[in-house]
C-alpha cells in the first residue's frame, strides 16, 4: 500500500482525471454489458387476444411474478423463453382467455328457453367465429372478421332473397394478400354457408382496399388475369430470345385481352341412332262405306251449285300409325370464369447487330410456337430488326464510373481522416508524454536543487561519526533514522564544501538562520517521505562522487 501510495502520488492532475474517468466508463460499460445479458429471451404466449384478455393475463402473470411485455397493440404478451409453456398452463387453469370471438362454442350457453330469433343470431355468430379463426390460419392474414347476411327462408321462390357475406383481413406484417388467396377465402366462405354464391362475397383489407366486390369476384380480377397473363407469356419468349440474340440483344411486349365476365353455358344435345327399333309402336286403320243423300253437282254460275240429281255413294278410309324412337339426349353445363382470353398481340424487336445472321422466318416460327398465336381469335405477331439505342447503356456506364470514382475519393477521404486521426492521436499522447518528461525532470531538478542546498548545510564529510554511518546507510539504501544533529535546530555548525579548492576545509555559514530553517524543512521532507529523500540523496552522493 505504501508502494502504491508513493506511485500515486506521482499521478498529476490530469492524470488522476483521465484514470478517473476510464475507471468510469469500465464500470458503465461492465453495467451495460450485465444488463444486457441478464435481460432474458422473450418469446410470445398469447397471440390475437382481445383487450379484456390481455388485461386479465397480465394480472394473472403479475400475481404468479412473471416478467412481460405487450407487443401488436396488447394483443401479443410475451414472456421469457423459458417460462412460456408455464404461463399458458397457468391462464388455462385460471380460465384464461375467457372472451371469445365466436365459434359453436356460443351453442353451448343456449338455453331451453331459447326464442327463434335468438337461435338464429347464435347460430349465425357461430358460423362467422368459425369462419374468422379458419381465414386466420392463412400465413397472409393477421385477423379476419366474418359478418353474414342470410334472409329467412320463404315458400315463394321469386321472393327469395340471395345470401351475402363481408370479410374483413389484416394482412400481416410483411405480407401481402394476393389475388389467388383472396379467391381462396371467396371459396372458402360460399362453400361453408348454405346458399352463398362467391359472386356475393365481399373482401376487404385493413387498408381499405376492396379485394372482391360483390357480383364482380375478386378486384382487378380480368386487369389482374390479362396482367399474370401477359407476365409468363413475356418471360418465356424473352428467356428463348435470350438464349438465341443474347441478353440485352431483343424485347417482347404482350398485350393481351381477356373476358371479364364470367357466364353459364348450357347445351343439350339429340341424337338417333340408325335402325334402331323403335320403343313403342301403334296403328290404327278406319274404313268406311255408305249411300244416302244428294249427288254432289257442279257450280253454276255465281259459284252456286246446280244438282245432278239422284242419289250418290261414297267410301271412307283412314290408316293412323305412331312411333316412339328412342333418342339419347346429352346436356352440358359450361362456366366460364373470368379471365379468358379473348385475343393477344406480340411485338418483339431484336436488335440489328444481335440479329446478324440469324434466319428471321425460323425465329418467326419459333415466337409464333411458343405464344401459342391463333390467328382465328384474332391474335396478331410482330417481329422487327431495329437498331437499339445505347443511350441508357452509355448513362448506366457513366454513372457507374462517376459512382467508382466517388467510392474512390470517398476511401481516400476516410484514409485520409484515419491518418490525420492516428496523427492526432500520437501527437497528443507525444506531447502527454513530453509533459509528463517535463514535469518529471523538473521536479528532479528541484529535487536535486534542494539536496543540493542540504549538502552545503550538511556535507557529507562534515558529519560526524554516527551521521556519517547514517549516511553511508542511505547510499546503501537503508532508511536513516536522522540526518541532522540533535542541536540542528538551535545550533549553527560550520560547513565545508565537498568541492572547494582547499580540500573541504573552507568554512560556510554565514547565513545560519537560513541554514537552519531549509535543514528543518528537509527534516519534514524526510519525515513525510523518507523513500523519496533517501532516493535523491543517493543521486546526490553518486553525482559528487563522479565529481570527486
Amino acid at each position: 500500500m505504501d508502494t502504491l501510495r508513493g506511485y500515486l502520488s506521482g499521478w498529476t492532475a490530469a492524470h488522476k482525471t483521465l484514470a478517473i474517468l476510464a475507471a468510469a466508463m469500465l464500470a458503465l460499460g461492465g453495467y451495460a454489458l450485465y444488463y444486457v445479458m441478464s435481460q432474458p429471451s422473450m418469446a410470445p404466449a398469447f397471440t390475437g387476444l382481445a383487450g379484456e384478455d390481455s388485461a386479465e393475463i397480465v394480472e394473472q402473470l403479475r400475481a404468479d411474478g412473471v416478467p412481460y411485455e405487450l407487443a401488436s397493440g396488447g394483443s401479443t404478451v410475451l414472456v421469457p423463453e423459458e417460462q412460456v409453456y408455464e404461463a399458458r398452463i397457468q391462464a388455462a387453469s385460471a380460465g384464461l382467455p375467457a372472451s371469445s370471438g365466436g365459434g359453436y362454442g356460443l351453442l353451448d350457453d343456449m338455453g331451453v328457453t331459447s326464442s327463434d330469433f335468438q337461435q338464429s343470431v347464435t347460430y349465425t355468430r357461430a358460423v362467422e367465429g368459425e369462419l374468422a379463426s379458419t381465414i386466420e390460419a392463412f400465413s397472409a392474414v393477421q385477423f379476419a372478421k366474418v359478418a353474414l347476411s342470410i334472409p329467412e327462408e320463404t315458400v315463394f321462390s321469386d321472393a327469395q332473397e340471395d345470401a351475402t357475406a363481408s370479410i374483413f383481413v389484416n394482412a400481416a406484417p410483411g405480407t401481402t394478400i394476393t389475388d389467388s388467396q383472396v379467391q381462396s377465402v371467396v371459396q372458402l366462405v360460399s362453400g361453408a354457408v348454405d346458399g352463398l354464391r362467391p359472386e356475393n362475397v365481399a373482401v376487404v383489407d385493413g387498408d381499405g382496399g376492396v379485394l372482391s366486390a360483390v357480383g364482380e369476384g375478386p378486384a382487378g380480377g380480368s386487369s389482374g388475369a390479362a396482367l399474370e397473363y401477359e407476365e409468363r407469356v413475356t418471360a418465356s419468349v424473352q428467356t428463348m430470345l435470350d438464349s438465341v440474340v443474347g441478353r440485352g440483344g431483343s424485347t417482347v411486349v404482350v398485350t393481351a385481352d381477356v373476358n371479364p365476365e364470367s357466364a353459364e353455358r348450357l347445351e343439350e344435345t339429340f341424337d338417333a341412332a340408325e335402325d334402331a327399333p323403335a320403343l313403342r309402336e301403334s296403328s290404327s286403320t278406319e274404313n268406311y262405306t255408305g249411300t244416302g243423300g244428294g249427288a254432289a253437282g257442279v257450280l253454276g254460275p255465281d259459284n252456286i251449285a246446280v244438282p245432278g240429281g239422284g242419289d250418290g255413294e261414297g267410301t271412307y278410309t283412314a290408316e293412323t300409325e305412331e312411333l316412339e324412337n328412342a333418342i339419347s339426349k346429352v346436356t352440358e353445363t359450361t362456366t366460364v370464369p373470368p379471365g379468358a382470353l379473348n385475343s393477344q398481340s406480340i411485338s418483339v424487336a431484336v436488335d440489328e447487330n444481335a440479329a446478324a445472321g440469324l434466319d428471321m422466318p425460323v425465329l418467326t416460327a419459333m415466337v409464333t410456337d411458343a405464344v401459342g398465336l391463333n390467328e382465328e381469335r384474332g391474335d396478331a405477331l410482330n417481329v422487327s430488326i431495329v437498331p437499339f439505342s445505347t443511350a441508357d447503356a452509355d448513362a448506366a456506364a457513366e454513372a457507374l464510373a462517376e459512382a467508382e470514382a466517388e467510392a474512390a475519393a470517398e476511401a481516400q477521404r476516410e484514409q485520409f481522416q484515419q491518418i490525420l486521426t492516428s496523427a492526432v492521436i500520437a501527437g497528443a499522447l507525444l506531447l502527454l508524454l513530453l509533459a509528463a518528461l517535463l514535469i518529471l525532470r523538473r521536479r528532479r531538478k528541484q529535487q536535486t536543487e534542494e539536496l543540493e542546498d542540504l549538502g552545503e548545510s550538511y556535507p557529507y564529510e562534515a558529519l560526524g561519526a554516527g551521521q556519517a554511518a547514517e549516511a553511508a546507510a542511505v547510499g546503501a539504501g537503508q532508511r536513516p533514522a536522522t540526518l541532522l544533529p540533535p542541536d540542528a535546530e538551535t545550533a549553527v555548525l560550520p560547513v565545508a564544501r565537498p568541492d572547494a579548492a582547499d580540500g573541504g576545509g573552507a568554512a560556510f555559514g554565514a547565513d545560519g538562520e537560513e541554514s537552519v530553517q531549509r535543514r528543518a524543512e528537509l527534516n519534514a521532507l524526510a519525515a513525510q517521505d523518507p523513500e523519496r529523500m533517501a532516493e535523491h540523496l543517493r543521486a546526490l552522493m553518486d553525482e559528487e562522487a563522479s565529481k570527486v
